[in-house]
């Protein structure tokens, strides 16, 4: 496994910030965004999970990566492809796995990331300004026009047509299977908070199905675009208080965050043979939605409960049997709705009779959530736990 999440820029330091209980929550930091989007009042959360000082030290010549490309590339397939790497040397190698039968499966949303923010305005906001400039104010004549649109694009940065390649926002787990040979099947997964839970279950299948013999797995999610944050602004799902704590009684919302994880995922005696490490194995997967739920953006417990229930049925373990849960590790936003929907789930699933050490928690309360990533972010959480036998603090509750 590997991770590049805010406050650790690799396994170890999360597994000390794990330990510790280590806050990653910090500002939103300089350059991230114009102060003027802030007295905008379209944000009223300045706080969330960020990784700038874990991005320092990446090398794309030892990637076989043009330098000069990389300034226009999106952050998040150089950092998953870093993490990838990373995860795969942390499992021993796939030396001895055929290039040809290892996939990659990656959760990732559609979200406009920056270097995608940067090309729209470029090619359109440009030409927007400039026009409504040119109807407003003809005096300023087509010279002035043209010099107002330079110096805006000069503002966003050079151009490079090497990096064009790298704003496809789907290429994140191709480049990983092109610069490190991996010939099986790549490709991402957009099911929003679920996305990266969605890439496991896929790859599960792949391993099940004998089509792989090994599949990295995870999510990517670097994107503190302020139009994402401003939509759960719109929404009222951003913390006022600026601080995530899940299943608290007066947890008054989520905090952002991004991260990438990547998990490397073979069939346990294939694992065994090769001498990998090993953390923890995979029983069962579940997955099912919602219907017609009241709202999209409300979760419904009945959903939730079947596709639980499916994971346990699938391990062929009872979830109410004594002694059957040690840790859950939870979605956990610290928004009312979802904790709410989430504990109803959890009673009707494992029932209310628990042992004393069986415990609830949630990541999400040091990192933020972060989005498709949030899944594999808690799975490394929960194999950690597991494979150190020692469960872990959740903040703020």
């Amino acid at each position: 496994m590997a991770v590049t999440l805010p406050g650790a820029d690799g396994l170890d330091r999360y597994w000390h910030n794990l330990r510790t209980g280590v806050d990653a929550i910090s500002e939103v930091p300089p350059g991230r965004w114009d102060q003027d989007e802030y007295r905008s009042g379209a944000i009223y959360c300045r706080r969330g999970g960020f990784v700038d000082d874990q991005l320092t030290g990446f090398d794309p010549a030892a990637f076989g990566i043009m330098p000069d490309s990389v300034p226009g590339t999106e952050p998040d397939q150089l950092i998953a492809l870093r993490t990838a790497a990373a995860a795969i040397a942390d499992a021993g190698g796939l030396t001895t796995t055929d290039p040809t039968r290892v996939g990659v499966v990656l959760g990732r949303g559609g979200y406009l990331t920056p270097g995608l923010a940067r090309l729209d305005q470029r090619v359109r906001t440009a030409g927007q300004l400039t026009r409504t400039l040119r109807e407003l104010l003809p005096e300023l004549g087509e010279e002035r026009l043209a010099q107002v649109r330079t110096a805006f694009e000069e503002a966003l940065g050079p151009d490079s047509p090497d990096a064009v390649v790298g704003l496809v926002p789907n290429f994140a787990a191709s480049r990983i299977a092109n610069r490190l040979d991996l010939r099986g099947p790549a490709y991402t997964v957009d099911a929003a908070c679920a996305s990266s839970l969605l890439a496991v279950d896929q790859a599960v299948g792949e391993l099940a199905a004998g089509r792989c013999d090994a599949v990295l797995a995870g999510g990517v999610h670097h994107c503190h675009d302020v139009t994402l944050w401003s939509v759960f602004a719109r929404l009222g799902a951003l913390s006022r208080t600026q601080r995530i704590r899940p299943f608290h009684r007066d947890a008054d919302g989520v905090l952002m965050g991004e991260g990438t994880a990547v998990l490397v995922l073979k069939r346990l005696a294939d694992a065994v043979r090769d001498d990998d490490r090993v953390y923890a194995v995979v029983r069962g997967t579940g997955v099912a939605g919602d219907g017609r739920a009241a709202a999209l953006v409300n979760p419904d417990p009945d959903g939730q409960t079947r596709a639980v229930r499916l994971a346990w049925r699938a391990a062929g373990v009872d979830p109410a049997a004594p002694g059957a849960i040690g840790l859950l590790e939870a979605h956990g936003t610290g928004t009312p709705n979802g904790d709410a929907a989430e504990i109803t789930t959890l009673r009707r699933v494992f029932g209310t009779a628990r042992e004393p050490d069986a415990v609830i928690g949630s990541v999400k309360s040091m990192i933020g959530h972060t989005m498709p990533a949030a899944g594999a972010a808690s799975l490394v959480k929960a194999a950690l736990a597991l494979h150190h036998r020692t469960l872990l603090p959740t903040l703020h509750c």
